[in-house]
């Protein structure tokens, strides 16, 4: 029961209980439960294959959500879009979402740079508060970055 696996997912449970992250620390007791109820090995492969479409899916609702409760309404974009920051975030949104397509690709191309991103994430919400967003945008920056560095040499 107590294998290199689980081993890892005390470690960060305890960084989780430490740095009171509270999304970090319901990630791993799931997992553990999952894992030590042998449900692991059936529901893993799927969660690994769907998982970040369904946090994508879950996002996007609690984005649109002041749009179907009426607080948000054409009436607010337009008033939004007479300012430059309205702007900068419409920038701002069509690049993240580019990034993170070009994390797709890398991940499909190099599977096992997953787990130093996965490590970084864990870094920056265990330890800087970050939220776990970052696997995807993370791989669509390292992408960026390996091509730049690739055309320089």
């Amino acid at each position: 029961m107590l294998n290199q696996a689980s081993l890892f997912l005390l470690v960060l449970l305890a960084i989780a209980l430490w740095a009171k992250n509270k999304s970090l620390l319901f990630a791993v007791i799931f997992l553990l439960v999952l894992k030590w109820t042998g449900l692991g090995d059936k529901v893993f492969p799927y969660i690994q294959k769907k998982g970040i479409n369904w946090g994508v899916t879950i996002i996007t609702i609690a984005v649109l959500v002041p749009i179907a409760t009426g607080d948000i309404g054409f009436k607010q974009l337009g008033e939004a879009m007479k300012s430059s920051y309205a702007w900068v975030a419409l920038g701002s949104g069509i690049a993240v979402a580019l990034i993170a397509a070009s994390g797709i690709d890398l991940l499909k191309e190099d599977p096992h740079i997953t787990t130093a991103l996965v490590f970084g994430t864990i870094l920056a919400v265990s330890l800087f508060n970050g939220i776990a967003v970052g696997p995807l945008i993370g791989a669509g920056i390292a992408y960026m970055v390996m091509k730049v560095v690739h055309f320089i040499t």
